[in-house]
C-alpha cells in the first residue's frame, strides 16, 4: 500500500491554504491524496462549513487528470427545472428558450474532474442520468436523442445523512453506492481541537494585515471558549466572529468577557441540542402549526361575531376570549412569551409543503396588537438570519434548515436581494 509522508501533507495543507494538525484532519488529507492517482469516484462527507471544498481540488491536482479541466457544481443552487440542462446540455427547441444547442458540464469537463457539491439536493430524475454516467459515460442532452460519451471523474460532497436520505427515499441507494466507492470524512471544526486557536491567530493576522489595523491579543480564558463552543457554522462561523473581534477591539487584549458579546446568541441553544439528540422538533413544529391554523379559525369566527355586534363592550369581551382561546400560551404565565420560537420555525416551509398549502393568517387590528401573515413572519425570519450570517447565504440556509435552492427562491419572492 502507497504511503504518503508527512513532508508531502505539509505541501498540500501550504498549497491549498489548509490550517490544522488535528488527527481527524491530518487523515481526511491522507486519504485524499491516496485516492487521488486512482480513478475511482470520491464522496466527501462533512458539516457545511467545514471545508469539504478543499480535497476536490486535491484530488484532482494529485491525480492523473490534473491538467484537464476541473467544474465545480453547486447542485443546490441550480433550480430543479434547469439542473438536467445544466449539466448534461440541450439541444435547441428542446424548450422555451432554448434558441441554440448547449454543452452540459459533463461535456465541457470531458477528460478532467467534475465536483458535485450538495449532491443530496439533486432531483431524482436527474439522479438517474447521474448514474448513467457513472456506469458506463453515457448521458442524453435535453431534448435530443443522441447518446453521447464522455470520459469524466465525479467527486461529490454533501452535508447530509445519506443513509437516511436513501431510507427516506430521497436518494437512490445504487448511485449513494456508485458515489461513496471512496468516502473521506471531513470533521467539524467542534472536533479539531487546538486548530481554533490556529484558525483564530490566522484570521486575526490576515484581517490585520488586509486593513492595517492594531494587533489583537486573545487572552487563554478567551482561546478556551473559543475552544469550548460548539461552531456549528464551522470554519466560516468561527471567521465571522474574529473579523468581528479584530474590528471593534483594535489595540486590545480581549478576555473571555469581552470575547462573550460577539459570541453567536444561539450558544447554549446549540450546545443543548447536541447534548439531546433525542429532543422531537417535528412534534413541536406539528404544534406550532396546529396553533396557527387553530388562531386562523378564530380570527375568522371573531370577524364574524364582529360584523354582527355593534357595541364596544361585546367585542372588546370577545377579544379577550379569543386570546384566551386561541393562545394557549397565556395560561402559562407572563413569561411564556418568552418561549423561545426560532427551532421549530426553523423548517416551516417545508412543513407547510408536507401539511399542504395554508391560506395566509389574515392582519387585523385587535385593541391595537396586529396579527402578521404567514408570509410576513416567514420574510422577518429571513431577513433576520441573513443579516446574522452577514448576507451569506449558505450559513443562512444552514441556520434555517432548508437548502440553498429554497433560500434563494424565498430571498426573490420577498425581495431580499440586497440583504
Amino acid at each position: 500500500m502507497a504511503t504518503i509522508s508527512d513532508n508531502s501533507i505539509r505541501a498540500i495543507k501550504q498549497r491549498f491554504g489548509i490550517v490544522g494538525e488535528s488527527p481527524a484532519l491530518i487523515a481526511a488529507i491522507r486519504r485524499a491524496m491516496l485516492v487521488a492517482p486512482i480513478d475511482l469516484s470520491v464522496l466527501i462527507i462533512g458539516e457545511s462549513g467545514s471545508g469539504k471544498e478543499h480535497f476536490p481540488k486535491i484530488i484532482h491536482e494529485s491525480g492523473s487528470r490534473k491538467h484537464k479541466k476541473y467544474i465545480a457544481v453547486n447542485c443546490g443552487a441550480i433550480p430543479e427545472g434547469t439542473i438536467d440542462s445544466e449539466l448534461f446540455g440541450h439541444v435547441k427547441g428542446s424548450f422555451t428558450g432554448a434558441i441554440a444547442d448547449h454543452k452540459g458540464y459533463f461535456e465541457e469537463a470531458d477528460g478532467g474532474v467534475i465536483f458535485l457539491d450538495e449532491v443530496a439536493e439533486m432531483p431524482m430524475s436527474t439522479q438517474a442520468r447521474l448514474l448513467r454516467v457513472l456506469e458506463n459515460g453515457e448521458y442524453l442532452r435535453v431534448g435530443d436523442s443522441t447518446v453521447r460519451k464522455t470520459n469524466i471523474r465525479v467527486v461529490a460532497a454533501t452535508n447530509k445523512d445519506m443513509l437516511k436520505a436513501v431510507k427516506e427515499g430521497k436518494f437512490r441507494e445504487d448511485l449513494y453506492y456508485r458515489l461513496s466507492t471512496v468516502q473521506i470524512n471531513v470533521p467539524p471544526l467542534r472536533d479539531r481541537g487546538d486548530d481554533i486557536v490556529l484558525l483564530s491567530r490566522l484570521f486575526l493576522r490576515n484581517f490585520i494585515n488586509e486593513n492595517r489595523t492594531s494587533e489583537v491579543t486573545l487572552t487563554d480564558d478567551a482561546q478556551r471558549m473559543l475552544k469550548a463552543y460548539h461552531w456549528p457554522g464551522n470554519v466560516r462561523q468561527l471567521k465571522s466572529v474574529i473579523e468581528q473581534v479584530a474590528l471593534f477591539e483594535a489595540g486590545n487584549t480581549v478576555d473571555a468577557a469581552t470575547l462573550s458579546q460577539y459570541m453567536p446568541s444561539n450558544r447554549e441553544t446549540a450546545l443543548t441540542v447536541q447534548s439531546q439528540p433525542n429532543f422531537d422538533y417535528n412534534a413541536e413544529r406539528e404544534q406550532l402549526f396546529t396553533l396557527i391554523l387553530s388562531m386562523r379559525a378564530e380570527i375568522e369566527a371573531l370577524k364574524k361575531r364582529m360584523d354582527g355586534v355593534g357595541t364596544t363592550s361585546h367585542v372588546s369581551s370577545s377579544v379577550h376570549e379569543l386570546k384566551r382561546e386561541s393562545n394557549p400560551l397565556l395560561e402559562l404565565g407572563g413569561n411564556a412569551g418568552e418561549m423561545n420560537m426560532a427551532s421549530p420555525y426553523r423548517n416551516m416551509q417545508r412543513e407547510t409543503q408536507e401539511l399542504g398549502h395554508v391560506d395566509e393568517v389574515s392582519a387585523m387590528d385587535v385593541e391595537g396588537e396586529t396579527v402578521k401573515t404567514l408570509d410576513e413572519t416567514e420574510r422577518e425570519t429571513i431577513e433576520n438570519a441573513l443579516r446574522r450570517n452577514h448576507g451569506r447565504r449558505k450559513l443562512t440556509a444552514q441556520e434555517l434548515n432548508i437548502s440553498e435552492r429554497t433560500l434563494y427562491r424565498k430571498i426573490k419572492q420577498y425581495n431580499l436581494e440586497r440583504q
